[in-house]
């Protein structure tokens, strides 16, 4: 169904949805950077990047598990899920920051969560954010909603790669924390933008005023 350059990181969702350009950076620009904050999810993530499983009482846990979805051009890998005695599966992604909710994670885990659907032919309700900082679990539930702005984000990600679309800079809170603020600039891209709208307006006033002169000289 889906060309090879058609197919979505699972990734791709949480970076679109804290920023598209964010977003394109990385999956279309093929730029990215680490900073503080990734290595810190770099090492958050060291033990569940180990392709490996074991059993916790009843409940098998598949470490580094692949997931594709052929409906929907996805596929990515899960931290760990949780394959209970009752034959429920469990998502869980670990993230290196305090429990905290982020809704750019909550998409990314209904993700895997519709591709494990998808993968072994059953309902997946719930999942889980593993907050390293704090050692705790924080559950989410994949509601309708969820997996409908999940599924449009995978759309928009598709249509930003294959349009080679840059989204303009959101230049906010959330840019001095990113590892790809110096290759995205938004400051001085935020700058430019505005200047560029001031010399429009300036040029429209100049142009309604020469128009309001013309028609003054035309009619004495």
């Amino acid at each position: 169904m889906w060309s090879e350059d058609e197919w979505v990181m699972i990734s791709a969702i949480e970076h679109y949805s804290y920023c598209p350009r964010q977003c394109a950076l990385i999956h279309v620009e093929q730029v990215y950077d680490e900073n503080v904050f990734t290595l810190r999810g770099q090492r958050a993530h060291e033990r569940a990047d180990t392709v490996s499983w074991e059993m916790t009482g009843t409940t098998r846990l598949e470490r580094a598990l692949p997931l594709w979805s052929e409906r929907l051009g996805l596929n990515g890998r899960a931290d760990t899920v949780e394959f209970r005695a009752d034959g429920t599966l469990y998502p869980v992604e670990y993230k290196h920051g305090p429990r905290r909710q982020h809704h750019h994670d909550d998409l990314q885990l209904c993700a895997q969560a519709a591709c494990l659907e998808e993968m072994f032919g059953q309902k997946v309700t719930h999942g889980a954010i593993y907050h390293h900082s704090t050692r705790r679990r924080r559950e989410v539930a994949f509601t309708p909603e969820m997996h409908a702005e999940m599924e449009a984000i995978v759309a928009q990600i598709r249509w930003l790669r294959q349009e080679g679309r840059m989204p303009a800079p959101h230049n906010d809170a959330r840019c001095p924390n990113c590892s790809l603020v110096d290759a995205c600039v938004p400051a001085v891209i935020a700058a430019a933008r505005l200047q560029w709208h001031q010399h429009k307006l300036y040029q429209a006033d100049e142009d309604s005023h020469s128009n309001e002169e013309r028609i003054a000289c035309s009619h004495p």
